[in-house]
């Protein structure tokens, strides 16, 4: 049994946009448990290895990517699935085997979370 923790994201009632898993930073201090979620977020990000297979997925044309097609990111194979596992069990991405290869997608709703969080206040 895996000890993992994803990031947790809420739906907005009648619609499929969704709330981060914490405020935005600028809107008051965070709470233990809200910086210990985004910290998990950022962490992922923090390797640039990460943050480029991360950037392949999201910006591929079709929306996923398959392995095959981001894995030429300068370091090894085992390497790669390292850090997809990592990008994954931050819930940064989900993943999907299709016979031979794993297809990996950025949700929407992780990147709108993503982007909530780091918004800054409206001027009236």
């Amino acid at each position: 049994m895996s000890n993992t923790k994803v990031l947790p994201l809420i739906e907005a009632e009648g619609s499929e946009a969704v709330a981060p898993c914490c405020p935005p930073l600028t809107e008051r201090p965070f709470s233990a448990e809200e910086a210990e979620t985004a910290a998990r977020m950022f962490k992922a990000l923090g390797d640039p290895v990460r943050l480029r297979l991360f950037s392949a997925v999201a910006s591929h044309e079709s929306g996923e990517a398959c392995v095959c097609d981001i894995s030429d990111v300068g370091v090894s194979q085992p390497t790669v699935s390292h850090h997809l596992k990592k990008l994954r069990e931050a819930g940064l991405l989900t993943s999907q085997r299709r016979g031979t290869w794993v297809y990996y997608r950025v949700e929407p709703s992780v990147l709108a979370a993503m982007g909530k969080l780091l918004t800054l206040p409206t001027v009236a």
